[in-house]
């Protein structure tokens, strides 16, 4: 467990992530990190869970539909 530390920034609230917190999440400044609902509590994640359900749905067409895109990759 890594604590964070809750600072002021301006009128709004900001968490200040250790250099370990940052090496785990494999992030650097300006990257986005994303806050999810877990059993128990929340996570904070540097994957967009959004993104992952959709890029799951395009494996899916990609794997049934090969064939078609195959022939429009050679135009």
């Amino acid at each position: 467990m890594i604590a964070l530390k809750v600072n002021r920034n301006g009128n709004s609230l900001a968490l200040t992530l250790t250099k370990e917190a940052l090496a785990l999440l494999k992030v650097s400044a300006g990257d986005t990190v994303y806050l999810t609902e877990a059993p128990g509590g929340f996570r904070i994640t540097a994957y967009d869970p959004s993104f992952a359900r959709h890029m799951s749905a395009a494996n899916e067409i990609m794997k049934r539909r090969r064939n078609a895109l195959r022939e429009l990759a050679k135009r």
